[in-house]
């Protein structure tokens, strides 16, 4: 008796991912290291110098961070409610960081006890940063003010209350002391000058804001709110360069990368997206486990550490090129198989006995059912869900095998109402599918043959059948509108040929005859 043979899954073209030189950069980093916190971390700042640590904002705490180290070198705990934005000065030596108790609180890094206490907002400061000249702070509350603090002398220098709501992120010019912007829950963003006493330049981003960041030339400024990126031209009076909706849920934080052409937004959308500052659109993502609130790269994106509402810290390194070769050499030598075809094409000797084993044939599912000549549940197997979503071509290839030996639409018939949804489902979801079209077209002609008589009986039935027909007519006018594009493109390819007369040897202009053939065509006269 022959063995049976199984079914022939056919190997469609699959369309692999485009790897461009973004791809190869963004991925190559490890593992990520993931460090519980005691909160949702708010803020990550990096220092500007060597050895590049940076400081973790969360809960009552700030953790301040070695490059490579999983413990904190350092912890600053002086806070008697939770702390917000930690940030460091341009030298590394000096951290300020706002409080939800109003208290502006400044830190020599070296030690542990504040140097520097600003009091003077009535509620909570979410907003601190240094001015370019290292002597002065720049703050924004919840209670609608930014203020402007010296450093030695611990006052207050300017208040400033043009906000109608929370004032949540802000940033400083690096390039002159007098400029900060700040962002607001009222959906504006503010450019002040000190010299002025007042903004000078007022933007509506139309979310409230929740971030924003400048580029290093300070022309442009970068702001994130609601579900959208907007990007602003400084130099033409705040006008709107670029709009991004790229994320499906808030916005939370912004970074640049070290060489200033990729742009990063991190959402609650548990996303972090790359963007090329040449023409914005995404060009790398990375996917976390939780709501991202804080991001940051290091200098030479050596590493991207995230700070998650679950408290995790997530601390990815770059590969060294060595770790980088060593992978690539595992990933060529992977499908390494010798092991198991060794002696496959041994041909015994003239005096060896030969011991034949009987080898095991392991059947899919809906082979095994095929074997028994179940069709019915043969296919039902084959639109289980996880096939049908995931392998179509399985799905496909048995009703193939069905059709080819004539048992269709026994298979087919008999269904209950749900068996029939999720046949139908399935022909929805494929028919217009190019590479199944062939083998599901005739399918469904059979389907509507076999349960004409049960139409107007499901209302379920009858919607799935209602969306099959206006897929198949939308399909159908695509594909005329193709016949007409083809059309136009054969008649322009046509026109634009040149013209060639090809000569033929011994042919007559006059009727393309040969001139023998001409010849002897005319009647010859002859006198008489």
């Amino acid at each position: 008796m022959a063995s049976y043979k199984p079914t022939k899954i056919q190997i469609y073209p699959k369309l692999g991912e485009k790897v461009t030189q973004d791809t190869l950069y963004w991925k190559n980093y490890k593992a990520p290291v993931q460090i519980k916190e005691f909160g949702a971390i708010t803020s990550i700042d990096f220092s500007p110098v060597a050895p590049h640590n940076f400081a973790v904002t969360a809960f009552t705490r700030i953790h301040i961070y070695g490059p490579f180290s999983q413990e904190p070198v350092k912890t600053l705990t002086r806070f008697k409610d939770t702390a917000y934005c930690g940030r460091f000065r341009s030298d590394g030596q000096l951290l300020v960081a706002g409080c939800e108790d109003s208290v502006v609180r400044l830190f020599d890094v070296s030690g542990k006890v504040a140097l520097r206490m600003f009091k003077g907002h009535t509620k909570a400061v979410h907003v601190t940063d240094f001015t370019s000249d290292r002597y002065q702070i720049f703050t924004g509350s919840d209670d609608y003010t930014c203020r402007l603090w010296d450093i030695p002398n611990a006052t207050e220098l300017n208040s400033y209350r043009e906000h109608t709501d929370y004032v949540r992120c802000g940033v400083t010019s690096k390039l002159n002391r007098d400029l900060f912007i700040t962002g607001s829950y009222d959906h504006t963003l503010k450019l002040f000058d000190a010299r002025a006493n007042k903004s000078v330049m007022t933007m509506d981003h139309g979310q409230p804001v929740e971030s924003l960041l400048l580029y290093p030339s300070e022309g442009l400024l970068v702001s994130a709110g609601g579900r959208y990126v907007k990007v602003w031209d400084l130099l033409k009076g705040g006008q709107p360069l670029v709009s991004m909706k790229n994320h499906h849920k808030t916005v939370t934080c912004l970074c640049l990368s070290s060489n200033g052409q990729r742009l990063l937004s991190a959402s609650l959308d548990r996303h972090v997206k790359v963007y090329n500052t040449t023409n914005y659109k995404v060009v790398h993502n990375f996917d976390y486990a939780a709501s991202i609130l804080s991001v940051a790269l290091a200098p030479d994106d050596e590493s991207i550490v995230a700070g998650m509402t679950n408290s995790i810290l997530s601390i990815k390194h770059r590969k060294s090129p060595e770790e980088s070769n060593e992978v690539s050499g595992q990933q060529r030598r992977r499908p390494s198989y010798r092991v198991f075809v060794k002696g496959k094409n041994y041909v015994p000797k003239q005096d060896d006995y030969l011991v034949s084993k009987p080898v095991k044939q392991h059947l899919a599912k809906y082979d095994t059912q095929l074997k028994k000549f179940n069709v019915s549940k043969s296919l039902d197997t084959a639109l289980e869900t996880w096939t049908r979503l995931r392998k179509p071509e399985i799905t496909v290839a048995v009703i193939k095998e069905l059709d080819r030996r004539g048992t269709l639409k026994n298979a087919l018939a008999g269904r209950d109402e749900q068996g029939l949804g999720r046949l139908l489902n399935f022909l929805i979801g494929n028919v217009v599918d190019p590479r199944f079209a062939p083998v599901l077209a005739p399918a469904a002609e059979m389907i509507l043959d076999v349960y004409r008589q049960v139409i107007g009986q499901s209302p379920l039935v009858d919607r799935q059948l209602l969306r099959l027909q206006d897929l198949l007519e939308r399909e159908i006018d695509y594909q005329q509108d193709l016949v007409e594009v083809l059309g136009m493109l054969d008649t322009l390819f046509a026109s634009s040929l040149p013209r060639m007369e090809v000569a033929r040897p011994g042919a007559s202009r006059a009727n393309g005859l040969a001139q023998g053939e001409a010849g002897a065509s005319r009647p010859q006269l002859q006198a008489t």
